[in-house]
């Protein structure tokens, strides 16, 4: 059956590159939203120092809200009470940048000398501490009246606490909303209700990119060595004796230091005295190139990192054009541009002393060596677990994830060479420096890699065909339903069957539209991942993707 299931999704994949199978043009819209009456998707409202009612019964009803249910935030004089919850994505603000919800504060609930106001702030909170890099919006309020309250991230004035940040509109690393009322810093009693939280995607149409070929992949399933018609061995020091950025190691072609064994590939970085041209080290490690480059494409690595103070591995890319001598395709004549020229992007960096903290960053004449264009996430097995680490680069941007929960987005508004010189291949590097705040008692640590997939677009594929109909989906990623709305007259009952990136079939559904639209329910026990649903409707196919 699972063989079948599987021989069946490679069909539809293979009908849609024949050009039977239509890509449809899809509008997302993703929303963030609470009424309190049991019809929104936010489930995780956390009081900090204050207690929470989100079931508490409307104080008072008036024409701008006479819902039965609000929140009710009692914060008894903490010095630091807000209410919270954490998205289950990081937010895009780049387009989508307004925030909304109702508020009323009765004249007795709020005393002392405070403003009357509220706060709302957007901070990551994956990151030990979320509030040192938020950005704040402040709304002044009225009392005794309900009011909509709007934080416009891209018009209103916002405040960064960390003057080094970036506008929000140009950050990816936001997943947690905070809101405050009256200010931290003070204990002043606050009894304030909230209600009709909204958060709204702006629907964009777009073009699904379906990265459904796999044109290059090391499963290393061989024992010994590194497959040699895959890989290559950097190891001619830089012209001053030293690799670049301070690093202290000796990379070698050993085995020692690079080997496979059990389907997974080990880089090795060990202390050890090791003399190579002409100059002895510490330290050794490995620093490979692939044979393969290519443009644009979804990049997978299942790894699991080391640890050490002092250790930085990274997996990346470099330009095929880059002009550095000793590297592959530099040796092969194709060294032209100089970095950062030639273009540099991080799929993955950990350093030892910021254990868990993976990063990813592009690197370009605009911005190089301490760059602004950056962004990350903790990852709490990080070394003790395997990950999946993944680029999806086209030709307008890139976007970072790490078990399909993305971190970085990296996609400027004008690209010129100095900006987005990512529009000529790249090849993969896989690393391990040593930086000089190696502890003194470190001996060895490995990165193990299971694989490495590289996907693209078929190179066969007829002209893909936009449906005229407009098919709606959302939300995307899914909690735990997803609703397919459908611009055209639908009789007959759809069958819809969703798939896991592997192409196994894990759920299926019959039933017929209402009122034009098709909810997919009980998705909240699929696992994290990426899928593919499939439906015929009108005697067409169609097929896209979604997040869990």
């Amino acid at each position: 059956m699972v063989n079948k299931t599987i021989s069946l999704f490679s069909t539809l994949l293979k009908t849609t590159l024949c050009g039977v199978f239509l890509i449809t043009t899809t509008i997302i819209a993703q929303t963030l939203e609470d009424d309190f009456e049991g019809n929104g998707n936010i489930s995780n409202w956390y009081g900090d120092f204050c207690s929470i009612d989100s079931n508490f019964k409307n104080p008072v009803t008036n024409g701008l809200n006479n819902s039965d249910n609000v929140l009710e935030y009692h914060d008894t004089g903490d010095q630091y009470a807000n209410i919270r919850f954490d998205a289950n994505r990081y937010l895009d603000l780049s387009t989508n940048y307004v925030f909304s919800l109702k508020v009323y504060i009765p004249s007795n609930g709020i005393v002392g000398i405070q403003k009357n106001q509220i706060s709302l702030k957007l901070q990551n909170g994956n990151t030990d501490e979320p509030w040192s890099n938020q950005s704040e919006i402040i709304k002044p309020l009225i009392l005794n009246k309900w009011q909509t309250i709007t934080f416009d991230f891209k018009k209103d004035p916002y405040l960064n606490l960390n003057g080094a940040s970036l506008p929000p509109t140009k950050r990816q690393d936001f997943n947690r909303v905070v809101i405050q009322i009256n200010g931290e810093n003070n204990n002043d009693p606050i009894l304030a209700y909230l209600d009709d939280f909204y958060y709204f995607d702006t629907i964009q149409k777009q073009d699904e990119t379906l990265f459904n070929t796999l044109v290059w992949s090391d499963e290393f399933n061989q024992n010994g060595a590194i497959d040699s018609a895959k890989w290559f061995h950097q190891t001619d020091l830089p012209p001053s004796g030293n690799w670049y950025n301070g690093e202290i190691q000796h990379y070698t072609n050993r085995l020692e230091n690079s080997n496979v064994k059990d389907g997974k590939l080990s880089l090795i970085a060990k202390k050890e005295k090791f003399t190579d041209q002409g100059h002895t080290k510490q330290y050794t490690s490995a620093r490979l190139n692939s044979k393969f480059a290519f443009k644009y494409g979804r990049i997978e690595i299942r790894a699991n990192l080391p640890t050490g103070v002092g250790t930085w591995p990274a997996i990346w890319m470099l330009g095929k054009n880059i002009n550095e001598d000793g590297a592959y395709w530099d040796n092969l004549g194709y060294g032209s541009t100089a970095w950062p020229a030639c273009g540099e992007i991080d799929i993955m960096e950990h350093w030892g002393h910021n254990q868990n903290y993976v990063q990813s960053a592009t690197h370009t004449p605009s911005s190089s060596g301490a760059t602004i264009n950056h962004g990350g996430q903790y990852i709490s097995t990080a070394s003790t677990g395997f990950h999946v680490y993944a680029l999806e680069w086209t030709k307008d941007k890139l976007v970072f994830s790490v078990d399909n929960k993305v971190h970085f987005t990296y996609n400027p508004e004008v690209k010129n060479t100095s900006t987005w010189p990512f529009d000529a291949k790249q090849y993969i590097l896989f690393n391990i420096a040593i930086q000089p705040s190696i502890k003194s008692n470190f001996t060895q640590s490995s990165m193990d890699i299971d694989y490495i997939r590289i996907y693209q677009e078929s190179t066969t594929s007829i002209s893909k065909t936009t449906q005229k109909e407009t098919i709606v989906s959302f939300p995307n990623p899914v909690i735990d339903e997803l609703s397919i709305v459908l611009d055209m007259n639908v009789s007959e009952a759809i069958k819809l069957d969703i798939f896991n990136s592997q192409g196994v079939l894990v759920m299926s559904s019959e039933q017929l539209s209402e009122e034009n639209k098709v909810t997919l329910t009980n998705l909240e026990n699929l696992p994290i991942g990426l899928y593919f649903l499939t439906y015929t409707i009108n005697n067409k196919n169609f097929i896209s993707k979604f997040l869990k």
